[in-house]
């Protein structure tokens, strides 16, 4: 059980570091901390609707993979002996 707990915590740290990487990576509305680091970058390259789309898919999978990850390492620790 401890290898899979391990293993759960990894998933976690990696799902979390990358989830906050596609945020941040989103185009902003205006003002925010996305135009604070390269605006006029963001601007051209997240003007495509392709890439904003493929962006929202990839944030929304490692959210899904975020909260199963929290929901088991929870059952771990409830069910634990």
């Amino acid at each position: 059980m401890d290898i899979l707990r391990i293993g759960l915590q990894v998933l976690l740290v990696i799902a979390s570091a990358l989830m906050v990487l596609t945020i941040l990576m989103h185009k902003g509305k205006g003002g925010g901390l996305s135009d604070m680091f390269g605006g006029g970058l963001t601007s051209s390259v997240g003007s495509s609707g392709v890439a904003e789309r493929n962006l929202n898919w990839i944030t929304i999978s490692l959210a899904t993979v975020w909260v199963i990850t929290v929901s088991l390492l929870g059952l771990i620790q409830k069910f634990d002996v």
